[in-house]
């Protein structure tokens, strides 16, 4: 991985600023985003409507999008506040959640991409068909792993000018030039709802303390995400069990065990 600075250091720097982020999720994401954005070390704010979406995206540190739960009055609210953090010079991520369903969500997500996210962050389905290939997604689930969509990946990054970040059992990240493998994390992740959706919003509290290096910021956040789900999952009898586990773990988690225990490697 090429980086100036490592996972831990990434994190005591998002910790320090506690960033307040900008989190347009879906209704099933709101609670448990914010939750894990607390349990971190950031400062969510879940503002989406269009009368104040922009005005907001000036004032926090970073913004994310998620268009899980689409309308068009959310729609309004996301194109609005992304317009605003590319004018005052806010990263901000987009999570385009099983864009490839209908044709409006694909709309959509056209229309996003044009206000030039600084990261995109999906599943492998998602990124296979955002860069115009054949995927074999099931609704929000990938039906694909995520080795199928690195070439996707570094195809959309060299396209959009944006960071891709593929997340799954092995996560990979990449600027279309430079790419990154992430281990680790549990497989009780996928059974607990949301928990993509708010790894979207702690790669903007990672973006939003790290402006200047957004690959490596987001390398970090998925780092931590994924030690701290791999430490959970040791006492967790389940899904229900793991959440909270989860949660304590993001809280307690030293910038000098997630050096420790980060495992990332060069693509």
């Amino acid at each position: 991985m090429q980086t100036t600075q490592t996972p831990g250091q990434l994190l005591t720097a998002m910790r320090a600023k506690n960033p307040l982020v900008q989190n347009i999720t879906n209704f099933v994401a709101m609670n448990i985003a914010a939750n894990v954005m607390l349990a971190a070390g950031a400062s969510p704010a879940m503002v989406h409507t269009k009368e104040e979406a922009g005005e907001f995206a000036s004032i926090a540190s970073a913004l994310t999008i998620n268009i899980g739960t689409l309308s068009p009055d959310f729609l309004a609210g996301m194109k609005e506040a992304a317009k605003a953090a590319g004018e005052t010079g806010k990263p901000w991520v987009l999570d385009p959640v099983a864009h490839f369903a209908t044709a409006y969500r694909r709309a959509a997500v056209a229309e996003l991409m044009k206000l030039k996210p600084t990261i995109v962050r999906g599943n492998a389905s998602e990124i296979i068909a955002q860069a115009g290939s054949q995927s074999s997604g099931h609704g929000v689930d990938s039906g694909d792993p995520t080795e199928a969509a690195e070439g996707s990946a570094i195809a959309l990054a060299r396209q959009s000018g944006s960071i891709v970040a593929v997340t799954g059992e092995v996560d990979f990240v990449t600027d279309g030039q430079h790419s990154v493998r992430i281990m680790g994390g549990s497989a009780l992740m996928p059974r607990v709802t949301a928990l993509g959706c708010s790894l979207t919003c702690l790669v903007g509290a990672f973006a939003a303390a790290n402006p200047e290096g957004p690959f490596e910021a987001t390398a970090a956040a998925l780092a931590m995400f994924a030690v701290a789900g791999e430490e959970a999952a040791i006492s967790a009898a389940g899904p229900g069990s793991f959440l909270p586990l989860f949660l304590d773990r993001l809280a307690t988690l030293s910038p000098e065990t997630l050096d420790t225990k980060a495992r990332i490697v060069s693509a």
